[in-house]
């Protein structure tokens, strides 16, 4: 019904409207001289009807006219279409084949071609006792058809090379071949071939739309990664064991050829060459986007924790691991570009997909993303990049919150990860890291206390027994001055770190009572400059 509609919407109605025109003009102008201005007509004639009756005498120009018109007309159709296709052929690679293999395309060209032959037949049909008149009314309903198709063909061709309908039609095409290529087992290694250079097209535009500083292509070809890889999972139970095979017609790609053969062989076990090759094209474009376009490093992070949870919904235990690896490169290149405004943005996607694996009841793979968070905040902590030491403790900090409510087998197991996070004992402590992990872990408690969690109150009370009282009179007073709930930036997450619901607030209040020597009250509320974004 949508190919119906978009036919009539794009193709009929504009043609018949350019023809509705041509004839209307004509007819009336035809008219007027036959009736008042025109020549005497031929004896005998009934004026428009003698339009038809095409005279000998004259004809034979006529016709030879009618084919040149069409060999002009697909002249023009050939010279634009070939510019516009080579222009766009310089910035995205496969658009001349995509091009080529088009049905429409390919049809409109057979149609001027199929009018041209039939032109140059009718031309030399003509005789002087006989005229082929409705070979010749033909001949001319095929001229004007090509004539008044020629505009919505334009059309056609500027919406073909659109860099977002490029972007459509590759991971389309690319989502086909897989499907046809994992479930039929015919042509296995040309499928393969054909949908890994379908990944590295959409990388190719993504990296060229980076450099041109376009970030809604370079976003569209990020998201078609994502479609085709989330589409093929659909997919992937159904593929047929030869498929997880890395075949010759891949086995040549750098990539594959970089690797160590055991990684290889890996990657054929665990069936997952695929979704690797769709990961390994975001990696790299994320190292690429690094310093040029933050966005599209939040993209991908968004994109990948999308992968994540279909894998989850799938219960492919190899793709999820899969996921936290490339999760983890992420990582890695961000600290090590010290780039604290784009971790603290990936560490948010990082969050949502282990709060997202915990309400699937994938609990083991929860913890496992967990003590992946406790590493990297244990390196930003020695890179000195405490912003980020803070934001991993308050992502894990609501992470143990919602395995608390969703009453989660390993809420201890995340509990004593959380409080493992603060290192006071190493002689480079900083001070700002660490107390940030303490408000953190305040929080926490104050949850736990406000829910009647006791038990895991006092777990995080043992936690801090040590910690000065100056210190924790200090946390208690800028946490109980954090009032709004509303970071007074914008920012992704939107909310400000520390702040607490009131009846937590006073849970706060509460838990900082239970330390000996602490007794005086919290310090009037003021504006906070706390959990500001690096």
């Amino acid at each position: 019904m949508h190919q119906a509609e978009s036919f009539r919407r794009l193709w009929l109605y504009p043609m018949l409207a350019l023809a509705a025109v041509a004839v209307v003009m004509f007819t009336g102008l035809y008219v007027v001289d036959v009736v008042a201005t025109g020549g005497p007509a031929a004896p005998g004639g009934n004026g428009l009807g003698d339009y038809f009756l095409f005279d000998q005498d004259h004809i034979t120009d006529a016709v030879s006219g009618l084919g040149a018109m069409v060999a002009a007309v697909l002249g023009i159709v050939v010279t634009v279409v070939s510019i516009v296709v080579q222009l766009s052929a310089d910035r995205y690679t496969g658009v001349t084949s995509m091009f080529l293999r088009d049905r429409t395309n390919l049809l409109v060209m057979a149609y001027y071609v199929v009018t041209c032959v039939c032109g140059v037949w009718v031309s030399l049909s003509l005789r002087s006792e006989f005229v082929p008149r409705l070979t010749l009314v033909f001949m001319l309903l095929l001229t004007v058809v090509g004539l008044v198709m020629m505009a919505p063909y334009f059309g056609y061709v500027f919406r073909f090379l659109e860099p977002a309908n490029i972007i459509r039609r590759i991971q389309r095409d690319a989502t086909r071949t897989a499907e046809a290529g994992a479930q039929d087992g015919a042509d296995l290694s040309e499928a393969q071939a054909r949908s890994l250079a379908a990944m590295e097209e959409l990388s190719d535009i993504t990296s060229n739309s980076i450099s041109g500083k376009d970030k809604i292509i370079a976003s569209r070809a990020v998201d078609a990664l994502k479609d085709l890889a989330v589409r093929y999972l659909d997919t992937k139970p159904r593929a047929k064991p030869a498929w997880f095979e890395i075949g010759a017609g891949i086995r040549g790609n750098p990539d594959f050829v970089a690797m160590d053969p055991e990684s290889l062989r890996d990657l054929e076990q665990r069936k997952t060459w695929f979704e690797w090759k769709v990961m390994r094209q975001y990696l790299g474009i994320y190292n690429e986007a690094l310093s040029q376009m933050r966005d599209i490093n939040y993209l991908i992070a968004i994109d990948t924790r999308y992968i994540g949870e279909k894998a989850a919904d799938a219960k492919d235990d190899e793709l999820i691991g899969l996921v936290f690896r490339f999760m983890n490169s992420y990582m890695r290149s961000t600290l090590n570009a010290k780039d604290v405004r784009t971790a603290y943005n990936v560490l948010n996607q990082y969050r949502l997909l282990v709060e997202s694996l915990l309400a699937k009841k994938r609990d083991a793979d929860a913890l496992t993303a967990v003590r992946y968070l406790k590493y990297y905040a244990m390196v930003s902590y020695d890179l000195k990049l405490s912003f980020v030491t803070e934001t991993i403790a308050y992502d894990v900090g609501a992470v143990c919150q919602l395995a608390h409510e969703l009453r989660s087998g390993v809420e201890d197991d995340l509990l004593a990860l959380f409080l493992e996070i603060d290192r006071p004992d190493m002689e480079h402590a900083h001070d700002v890291a660490l107390k940030g992990v303490r408000k953190a872990q305040v929080k926490l408690a104050s949850y736990y206390l406000e829910a009647g969690a006791d038990d895991r109150v006092t777990v995080i009370l043992n936690d801090m027994a040590s910690e000065s009282r100056e210190r924790l009179r200090a946390i208690r007073d800028e946490l109980f001055r954090v009032e709004s709930k509303d970071f007074w930036e914008i920012i992704d997450r939107g909310r400000n770190f520390e702040f607490m619901p009131e009846g937590q607030r006073r849970a706060m209040i509460s838990f900082f009572g239970r330390f000996e020597g602490l007794d005086d009250g919290p310090a009037q509320p003021r504006p906070s400059m706390a959990s500001r974004p690096a």
